[in-house]
């Protein structure tokens, strides 16, 4: 399984290997943008639940970025995609 998330083009931090900075870089740039920041966007598009398996809601935050990168008429999300260790 791999870990996949979501960022925007103008954020100079990895949201995988440096998570508090790109979040914290992420919020700034959303109110400079008058953008919604994109954890708050992935989840408005992605259903995931406790319900489901981790499997299930990886594949559904998978779904849900596709999306959002599909509706991106400004190309500024994009999809970081790695192996897990």
């Amino acid at each position: 399984m791999d870990i996949i998330m979501l960022t925007t083009v103008d954020n100079p931090y990895d949201p995988i290997d440096e998570f508090d900075r790109w979040h914290a870089t992420d919020l700034q740039l959303s109110v400079l943008n008058h953008r919604r920041d994109t954890c708050s966007l992935l989840a408005l598009f992605s259903y995931c639940s406790e319900n489901l398996s981790d499997k299930r809601n990886d594949e559904e935050i998978e779904r849900a970025i596709d999306e959002i990168i599909a509706n991106d008429s400004l190309n500024i999300y994009r999809k970081v995609k790695r192996k897990k260790n």
